[in-house]
């Protein structure tokens, strides 16, 4: 596809929309099957150093009460996520420098020698050397999502930081073997379609294993608080076409997503989507992880949230997979 028209796709409404979410259906079912992959996550500190505009855990709200679980009660939720069937646990923080690279290293290991898990890392940038400690111990994954594809906004956006250090950390990633995740917010101020057809040239160009795309949902406490939120049918055109880009791409149907509209997880699976992501954080620091509004404490069990993301895969007509899910590419 051209420039063109990818963002003819992008902003594409009704017939033309709907069609865009069958061709990548038909393209999902073709290249990953139909089972849907399911990832049991753990939010387990909301400590961070950044100062990114649009989240809620950024180091500038003090309006955020912080947690940090321990590493004992990290261990104990993953294995509460074994437990209930999972064959993969998803470890997302802020950029917590309390949690040392050799304190995560230990942690992974304990999980790798107690549980079947396969694990995925999302805690932001890092050394090198950090990376390469935490895959000699056993981590399969890592989700560094990029964003936004373009430099100046993405510059804006994230005090202090660039584009080009967030994918280099990327470059580290893939080059030490883990599988890739990466993903752009759709609806941050001043970005245009073409930045959006930027975010698909990148995301075709480098082939992440894993890639999630959610509409912005803004934070009152955030300097984009007054932000429209991003649009849903923008979201889920993006999913599809990123689906189309990399076939075989492991897409989950977002949480933000289903917070901005309640339904959205069924429909992004019936647009490319095959991977659901239900909150398994421990219920007593689940509230704390405000990274944005609408993203309160479950008011249902482990047990019963895991029966009601199920649902959701049911309804869809899919089957809901067992084990670890890893993308196709790895053998």
């Amino acid at each position: 596809m051209t420039d063109a028209e990818l963002r003819e796709l992008v902003l594409a409404e009704g017939e033309a929309a709907e069609e865009l979410y069958a061709e990548a259906d038909r393209v999902r079912r073709e290249h990953v099957g139909e089972a849907v992959h399911m990832r049991g996550i753990i939010e387990f500190s909301s400590h961070c150093r950044c100062r990114c505009g649009y989240c809620g855990l950024r180091a500038d709200n003090q309006e955020l009460r912080r947690f940090r679980m321990t590493p004992e009660e990290v261990l104990q939720g993953c294995q509460e996520v074994a437990d209930l069937g999972f064959g993969t646990v998803v470890l997302q923080s802020g950029e917590d420098e309390w949690w040392t690279a050799e304190r995560l290293a230990g942690l992974v290991t304990d999980i790798k020698s107690l549980t079947p898990l396969a694990v995925t890392l999302s805690v932001g940038e890092r050394d090198e050397e950090d990376y390469r400690l935490w895959k000699a111990a056993g981590a399969d994954r890592y989700l560094l999502k990029h964003e936004t594809a373009n430099a100046q906004l993405y510059a804006r956006l994230h005090p202090g930081m660039t584009l080009e250090s967030r994918l280099h950390c990327q470059d580290v990633l893939f080059r030490l073997g883990y599988q890739v995740g990466s993903g752009c917010i759709v609806g941050l101020p001043g970005q245009t379609p073409e930045i959006l057809v930027e975010d698909l040239r990148l995301i075709e160009s480098r082939q992440y294993h894993m890639c999630g795309i959610g509409p912005l949902i803004p934070h009152p406490d955030t300097p984009l608080g007054e932000q429209a939120a991003g649009s849903v049918r923008t979201t889920l055109n993006m999913m599809a076409l990123t689906r189309l880009l990399v076939p075989d791409v492991m897409m989950p149907a977002t949480t933000a997503l289903e917070t901005a509209q309640a339904g959205l997880r069924l429909k992004a699976l019936k647009s490319g989507a095959n991977v659901l992501m239900p909150n398994l954080t421990p219920r007593r620091f689940a509230s704390f992880y405000d990274i944005y509004p609408g993203k309160k404490a479950p008011q249902l069990t482990l047990a019963q949230e895991v029966e009601r993301t199920k649902a959701i895969a049911r309804e869809a007509g899919r089957p809901v997979a067992t084990g670890p899910g890893h993308s196709p590419r790895v053998s």
